[in-house]
């Protein structure tokens, strides 16, 4: 793979043949898939929960029943629609003879002997975008600055980012914020459980004092304020130097919080990091998790990426760096 592969996508996997989970498990960690296995009793509840996905494999057979993957597929391509499924066939490759109400549940079929087919297809459908290495540390590195400057005495871990095409959200706090630079255009989000957040606060990892734990007001300027800090910071190194144009096009956003989904008006990928603090005076303390996702919907020219070079004196003259 490209470059790209610093980036990975979470894929659920629905497949009973032992025969099969090797090469399948061979297959995703060369392609960047992290291979999340469920059985068929529990894939529904799966995928109501929060679990963030770029992808599904289903085996066509299961067990003893030769159609029941066409059956689930149809029922998670109506449950999670944004999700490309794939049909692991037993002999045929492809989906030209299954009926066209089934055909067009899922996004590719394939046979074990032909499953390097699924190359080009996990590509266009889940890899759409290419995220340069530099774009992912930098974010990694502002995104840790920011939460560190709020939390004290926590260890904090990113995972490798990923790849998501679900649109669930996370928690009950959600922060937005628009990100613009010369080339790109979209959004970042902030994700979190209330409950969490004043776990924090209450125990005095926050700059809140403990006694204002109770007030859903100081958690939510809590990850508004993370949010101010991370934009500004992307802001300042990917951002214009120039001053601004003409007011550009903007598209809908939409929020169903009874089904915790959000849309942004197009079928693009987003990019998701999944922040966890914890506490190393207190390893009984459940992992806390944030979750950070950018979509890059309105304008995304990943050629043109570039990061502002700012001069020992110019970061001296904003007080970033002191003379010693």
């Amino acid at each position: 793979m490209t470059e790209a592969a610093t980036v990975i996508s979470k894929v659920l996997v629905l497949d009973s043949d032992p025969d099969c989970q090797h090469a399948l498990k061979d297959f995703c960690a060369s392609h960047s898939l992290s291979p999340l296995r469920v059985n068929r009793g529990n894939l529904l509840a799966v995928l109501r929960s929060n679990v963030d996905l770029g992808a599904i494999l289903i085996a066509e057979r299961i067990g003893d029943d030769a159609q029941a993957g066409i059956e689930l597929g149809r029922q998670v391509h109506q449950l999670r629609p944004e999700l490309p499924i794939f049909l692991r066939r037993e002999q045929l490759d492809g989906l030209d003879d299954l009926a066209l109400a089934d055909r067009s549940a899922f996004m590719a079929g394939y046979t074990l002997g032909h499953i390097a087919r699924l190359e080009s297809v996990i590509q266009d459908s889940i890899f759409c975008q290419y995220y340069p290495n530099a774009l992912v540390r930098g974010i990694t590195e502002i995104t840790q600055t920011a939460l560190r400057s709020q939390f004290q005495g926590l260890d904090l871990h990113i995972d490798t980012p990923y790849i998501v095409r679900d649109r669930l959200l996370y928690g009950e706090i959600f922060t937005l914020i628009p990100i613009e630079s010369p080339w790109c255009r979209g959004y970042m989000s902030l994700q979190a459980i209330e409950a969490n957040l004043q776990q924090l606060v209450k125990a005095e990892h926050t700059h809140i004092s403990a006694d204002d734990g109770d007030d859903f007001r100081n958690l939510n300027g809590l990850l508004g304020e993370i949010t101010n800090l991370i934009w500004g910071a992307f802001k300042n190194r990917y951002g214009r130097l120039e001053s601004s144009g003409p007011l550009l096009a903007q598209v809908p956003i939409i929020i169903n919080h009874l089904h915790r989904y959000i849309s942004f008006g197009s079928t693009d990928p987003q990019l998701c990091f999944r922040c966890t603090l914890t506490n190393p005076a207190n390893p009984d303390m459940t992992p806390i998790v944030i979750y950070q996702r950018f979509i890059f919907n309105l304008s995304w020219r990943p050629e043109d990426f570039m990061e502002n070079q700012a001069s020992v004196e110019n970061l001296v003259s904003t007080g970033e760096l002191e003379l010693f």
